[in-house]
């Protein structure tokens, strides 16, 4: 008997973790992609402003996320990522002037509290002893309603992370989300903690290997396809409707939806999935950094919040950035070229710069909204649903997606 073809809706993170999953069983894959690239939301192009490849934002991941790796060495991409051998976080005060060092240790009790010279300046031990109240209380929970998001640690360095992970303030962020993300990292201790970013681009390491990868196992990746709609018949996906023409489904045939949530839902009346979202705003500048800056440094006080440090770039990210928007692009350039000037002791005209505004970057990571993430499993037998808004018990992030890729392979492998 035939185990029927699998095709994936959507070429982003999760489309393409599930693709590599799948292929990896020697599935038939089709992978259907929309816009002429793969990667969605993670993807790198030339941008002529700068003459030169740049992301369209800036993403980290850690050391212990597991599902990350495992995407990396399936598809052969573990070593393109760089970062610290240690869990250490640099910080710059815009206002101040004030440099610090956060260093984790490796094991899982944190002694590292104890020492002043890891720790942020101006904390105490017993701050950080508090933050165990962030995994305690009910699923609807805000941040404030288990901890009080004030002082000094909060200020600098947990409101900081803690947003950039969220992409949502954190007086309306989900509570348990927030537990998630520290006790997939800091409650496991440094080794899962140390911050890893692209060596060079997202596409290097992300999206070129994988399509790489794909193509060697005989998988399909068909550009500028765009779905207008499913028939269904009865319990299952019987036909995809394409702009260039439909695609029957035979009965052991399969489809993985790893679109957008506000497209799933145009694709599936009746989907609960999050409707309410959060920008996050980059801006790129085309100069090398100075010697001896950071590859990664978290700005306190000015407008950028993260900035990271290329080989032939710099470039800031801006996340929960709603009331950026509507700011002009050449003013958002000069404060953010004010902060990095600042930041890395740069007296020099403003280079080239550009600015890239993703409106809805990240669905809202509020309880109301974590609530409405629907799971993998639909109820057409044989369409299952990946992406970083699905229930995958983190926020939306590279880790979540993957994750998110990989159930809808288990679940699409255990329906074969």
């Amino acid at each position: 008997m035939s185990e029927g073809v699998v095709h994936i809706i959507g070429a982003g993170l999760a489309g393409l973790g599930a693709a590599v999953a799948i292929s990896a069983h020697g599935r038939q894959v089709v992978v259907h992609e929309s816009a002429a690239h793969a990667g969605g939301r993670c993807r790198s192009y030339r941008d002529p402003l700068l003459d030169r490849v740049i992301d369209n934002g800036n993403h980290l991941v850690l050391s212990g996320n597991r599902a990350v790796m495992r995407y990396l060495c399936a598809t052969g991409a573990a070593d393109t990522l760089t970062g610290p051998p240690a869990a250490s976080y640099d910080f710059y005060d815009v206002g101040s002037g004030e440099r610090w060092t956060v260093t984790a240790n490796d094991g899982a009790l944190p002694w590292w509290i104890l020492d002043p010279a890891r720790r942020v300046p101006g904390t105490r031990a017993r701050d950080y002893l508090g933050l165990a109240r962030l995994f305690v209380g009910n699923d609807g929970d805000v941040i404030a309603a288990r901890v009080r998001p004030q002082g000094r640690l909060w200020s600098h360095l947990i409101d900081p992370v803690l947003v950039a992970a969220l992409n949502t303030s954190v007086a309306e962020a989900s509570a348990p989300l927030a537990a998630a993300v520290l006790r997939e990292s800091l409650a496991r201790g440094g080794r899962a903690s140390q911050p890893r970013i692209a060596a060079t681009t997202l596409a290097a390491t992300f999206v070129d290997p994988a399509l790489a990868t794909l193509n060697r196992r005989g998988v399909r990746v068909r550009f500028n396809a765009r779905l207008h709609g499913i028939a269904m018949t009865d319990d299952r996906a019987s036909a995809l409707d394409f702009a260039d023409g439909p695609v029957g489904l035979g009965p052991a045939d399969q489809v993985v939806v790893a679109v957008p949530a506000g497209v799933a839902t145009d694709l599936l009346p009746g989907l609960s999935a999050p409707d309410q979202f959060r920008a996050i705003v980059n801006g790129h500048f085309a100069m090398a950094p100075p010697p001896g800056a950071p590859a990664m440094l978290g700005l306190i006080g000015g407008t950028a919040e993260w900035l990271f440090a290329f080989g032939d770039r710099l470039s800031v990210t801006i996340s929960d950035a709603n009331r950026l928007l509507d700011q002009d692009r050449a003013t958002l350039a000069a404060r953010f070229w004010a902060d990095i000037c600042a930041a890395l002791a740069i007296d020099a005209p403003m280079p080239p710069w550009q600015i890239v505004k993703e409106k809805r970057a990240t669905f809202a990571a509020t309880p109301d909204q974590d609530a409405r993430r629907p799971g993998t499993a639909t109820r057409w037998c044989n369409l299952a649903l990946a992406g970083d808004w699905t229930r995958t018990g983190l926020p939306a992030t590279i880790e979540g997606a993957l994750r998110s890729g990989e159930a809808a392979a288990a679940h699409v492998m255990a329906r074969s």
